[in-house]
This record gives structure tokens, C-alpha cells and sequence, in this order.
């Protein structure tokens, strides 16, 4: 690739003169993003590309080569626009280079940094059987494990896959010299050529001490797993090395641009949200959806919790997934207005806070939290020949608020602010539904879509109010009326899932 002599200029004394900017990037499943943000928080450019994901029966993988040509090729994306956007740009005013990404992955290096197979994705969960045999193998077994590494010990964990291709793929087994666990990490020894991980990331391997963001020495022997072949530990925040002469010609930025460690994807959704001590909560309404917040303690007494080490402030984020969210809005909307969204807003504005005594368990495929139950089933109870289908659309947009309430009651901490972000924040119904149900005023994110990434660069520039300075929110505010209302109905929908379990 051919780049401009400025482009490969060193980094200098970047402070120096002229605005600073941050590349944060995102490698997720289906696309790798960058931002190019200026020291305000601007958005100055933007560009991504789209990844392929390898199926093969059970199996999910990505070829990690082309993470790296999508990182090129968008990092040129990005210096091209804003030579365009900036006046007197130059590569060379970048104070640091920092990415997000998919973790629980398997990315196999060899000698020279380069994958010696198809990087094994986080949703790939092929090592059950050892899974099992480690749970044996570690003195303690899956309790201890639990408490040492956060989460449980599951199939779908790295050391469990780098197991299974020890047993499986032995000849590329020998060939391993590094692992890396997240997608951003692989892009960093591309960059860099430093073999490193984050924290939260590497919370996620399987065989670190959440507690101590140290490698599990006795894990790892129990696994068979030689600790050398894993990443240096870092915080997301610490500078972990510079862009070399190689990277420098193949992305465009300047030779020794400062390299950061960088967040695993569920931690940089919890920083960009806000959430970063006790008390504070957001809430993921996509397909399916999610709690996060940060504790003093992993939570390890909670069916389905993911905990990482944060890194970027004292404690531990706490994740706690429930199946049924932004699903059940698509379900009725279709049901009920053929896929008219804007016709089953006002069918839910049409019905009363209630739904009219309609309840609805929003269980369509299982749940994991507040109960966990692969089995159960979504149920509509007090229905009347007086009740509409306005009623039906109001009820299950509840019941998944009234799911929501119940799993964060169970949390230790009294919400002190909760946030809102998804595709379902985009029901502005929805939105007071929740704020009501959950008594406590709802922030909704306008600009949801940057603040990742601004958050990223604030990582960058060292400046923890950035992200508060640029954030766009609508307040949804209790009414203490309808919230009296809903009380009373969640103590009804509370008695569904014990009386509807018996029907698996």
C-alpha cells in the first residue's frame, strides 16, 4: 500500500501544536468501525467495513487477516476524510491509537504474530467435554473456579477451546506461541507487535484471577496450558507500545503513535453508558437485552452473570443478560400491526398504563434471568371479552419492564441512575413504561451511536468528564400515579412464573 511521506512520519511531540485526535476503533462480529475524535469530542470522521463469519455446523470462526485488512483499509478511510474535514491535519497530531472488541475468542499465533488458524469466536462453544475435564483436573473444581475466574465454567470459554485443540488439531497446537483472547488484540500485535490483553477482556479467557488480573497459575496447570503463550495484562487506559515502520505503511498513521491497551466490548458499552460505581445501572434493549453495572464483587450468586475485572475504575462490571427484550416488541408489533411500528406506538399510547388488568410473562424463548428456565414459555393472563389488542401490545411491552424490575431487585446495590440504550429506546413508550415500573427517572442516549467512542478517546486524552460533555439525553421521568399502578400489577406478575413453570 502506498501512503504519504507525512503519514509515516514519527509521532513527535504530538502536543506540541494544532488540535489532538483519538482512532478508536470497534472490531466486532459483523463489522469493524473507527472514529477519528478530536479532543472536544467531535466526531471528525468515520468509516467501516464489513467482516465475514465463518459457519460450519456448531462452529463460528473469523480469519483474523481480514480484521487486519478492514483495519487498514478504514484507517486510511478515516485519515482521507479528515485531511478533507481539518485544517492543516496531519497524521502525526493522533496522541494515541485505541480499540474495542469481541472477547472470549481463541486467536492462535505463531512465532511471527501470524494466526495459525481461523480465530475461534466467543459464540463458538465446541469444548464441553473440556470444560468438564478441567473442572476435574482443577483442585476445587467448578466452585473454586467460579470464584477465582468470576464466571462459570463453560464450553464456550478460550481455555476450554485451546484444550480441545490440543485434542483436536494437535499439529496446530504445536504451532501456537501467543494467544490473544480479544479481536482488538490481534489489530494491537499487527500494530505494535506486542502480544497484550485487557483486563476486562481477559476476564473472559477462563484462567485469570478476577480479583487480582493476574494469570491463574494453578488454572492454567490444570489445563495443561503453558502461561507463556498468554497476553500481558493491562488496564484499557495503560499505553502498551507504538506503531511500527510495517503498520505505519500499511494504515497510514505515524510511525510511534502511541498504542493503548484498549476495552473489551462489554466493558466499553459500560463505560460509554456511564455506568463506572455502585448504584449506577444500564439497561440493553436490543433482541435480547442486558443489565450492567459496577460492583465491589463479582457476582457470582446470580444465575447467568458475567463479570469482568473493569479496569478503568475500581470494581468489577457485572452483566446480567436476559433473552427477552427488543424480541417481544417485535413479536406483538407484527402480530398485532403487520410490522407497523409507528401503528403499534399508538396502539400502546391507546391503552391505559395497566393494560386493563392484562398481564403478559414475556418469556418467548426461555429466559436466564431473573429466572433461569430454558423451557418456559411467554403466557397472556386476564383477558376479558372487553380486552383489545391494544391492551395485548401495552401488556407485553410491561411485562418485559415488569422481567427487568425483577431481575434488578436483585442486585445489591439501590439504583442511584439507570440508563437506557437499544433499539427499544427508540419507543418513547416504552421509555415511560420503564421509568414508571422501575420508579426512578430513565436517561435515553440521542447519540447513542458515538459515545463509545468518545469514550474511548477519553481513555486517550486522560479527560473522564468527556463523555458527559458531548452525551445528548431525554430524561423520562416517574409518574407517581401510574407508578402506584404498576406496583400493584408487579406484585400480580410476580405469582406467573411460579404458577406457569408447572406447564413445561
Amino acid at each position: 500500500m502506498t501512503q504519504s511521506g507525512d503519514a509515516r512520519q514519527g509521532n513527535g511531540d504530538c502536543q506540541g501544536g494544532g488540535v489532538q485526535y483519538a482512532a478508536a476503533f470497534d472490531s466486532g462480529t459483523t463489522a469493524l468501525k473507527g472514529a477519528l475524535v478530536a479532543r472536544d469530542g467531535r466526531i471528525v470522521a468515520s468509516a467501516s467495513r464489513d467482516l465475514t463469519l465463518i459457519i460450519d455446523g456448531d462452529h463460528r470462526e473469523q480469519d483474523p487477516r481480514e480484521w487486519w485488512r478492514a483495519f487498514c483499509d478504514v484507517s486510511q478511510d478515516l485519515l482521507r476524510a479528515a485531511v478533507k474535514q481539518e485544517a492543516d491535519f496531519a497524521p502525526n497530531q493522533i496522541a494515541g491509537i485505541i480499540c474495542s472488541g469481541q472477547m472470549q475468542d481463541v486467536i492462535a499465533l505463531g512465532a511471527g504474530l501470524e494466526p495459525v488458524r481461523n480465530a475461534i469466536l466467543y459464540s463458538d462453544g465446541r469444548a464441553e467435554a473440556e470444560a468438564e475435564q478441567l473442572g476435574t483436573a482443577y483442585p476445587g473444581g467448578t466452585a473454586r473456579f467460579l470464584e477465582a475466574v468470576g464466571n462459570r465454567l463453560e464450553g464456550c470459554l478460550p481455555v476450554p477451546k485451546l484444550m480441545w485443540l490440543r485434542n483436536h488439531e494437535p499439529e496446530t497446537f504445536a504451532k501456537i506461541r501467543h494467544v490473544v483472547i480479544s479481536s482488538k488484540d490481534y489489530l494491537i500485535a499487527q500494530l505494535t507487535g506486542e502480544c497484550v490483553g485487557d483486563v476486562a477482556a481477559c476476564s473472559t479467557a477462563g484462567a485469570m484471577d478476577i480479583r487480582t488480573g493476574q494469570w491463574d497459575a494453578a488454572l492454567c496447570k490444570a489445563a495443561t496450558i503453558d502461561l507463556a503463550i498468554l497476553p500481558e495484562l493491562h488496564k484499557p487506559q495503560d499505553q502498551i507500545g507504538t506503531v511500527t515502520v510495517a503498520a505505519a505503511w500499511s494504515t497510514g498513521f505515524a510511525v510511534d503513535t502511541p498504542v493503548y491497551a484498549g476495552i473489551g466490548d462489554a466493558g466499553a458499552t459500560t463505560l460509554a453508558s456511564g455506568v463506572s460505581k455502585p448504584g449506577q445501572y444500564n439497561i440493553n434493549i436490543g433482541t435480547s437485552g442486558w443489565i450492567a453495572t459496577v460492583s465491589p464483587e463479582p457476582f457470582t450468586d446470580k444465575p447467568g452473570a458475567a463479570n469482568l475485572a473493569f479496569g478503568v475504575e475500581p470494581g468489577f462490571v457485572n452483566a446480567v443478560p436476559f433473552l427477552n427484550a427488543g424480541d417481544v416488541h417485535k413479536w406483538v408489533t407484527s402480530v398485532f400491526t403487520d410490522g407497523n411500528y409507528a401503528e403499534a406506538h399508538r396502539l400502546i399510547e391507546a391503552s391505559e398504563p395497566g393494560s386493563n388488568g392484562v398481564l403478559c410473562l414475556p418469556y418467548l424463548v426461555g429466559e436466564r434471568f431473573p429466572v433461569m428456565n430454558p423451557n418456559i414459555r411467554g403466557a397472556y393472563v386476564g383477558l376479558d371479552p372487553d380486552t383489545t389488542k391494544a391492551d395485548m401490545m401495552r401488556a407485553a411491552l410491561e411485562g418485559v419492564a415488569f422481567s427487568i424490575r425483577q431481575g434488578m431487585e436483585s442486585f445489591d446495590a439501590e439504583p442511584t441512575a439507570i440508563s437506557l440504550i437499544g433499539g427499544g429506546a427508540r419507543e418513547a413508550a416504552w421509555c415511560q413504561i420503564l421509568a414508571d415500573v422501575l420508579e426512578h427517572s430513565i436517561e435515553v442516549f440521542a447519540n447513542a451511536d458515538i459515545l463509545p467512542a468518545v469514550a474511548m478517546a477519553s481513555l486517550v486524552f486522560n479527560a473522564p468528564g468527556l463523555l458527559q460533555s458531548v452525551c445528548e439525553r431525554t430524561v423520562y421521568q416517574p409518574n407517581p400515579d401510574t407508578a402506584r399502578t404498576y406496583a400493584n400489577a408487579y406484585r400480580r406478575f410476580l405469582n406467573l412464573y411460579p404458577m406457569l413453570r408447572t406447564m413445561d
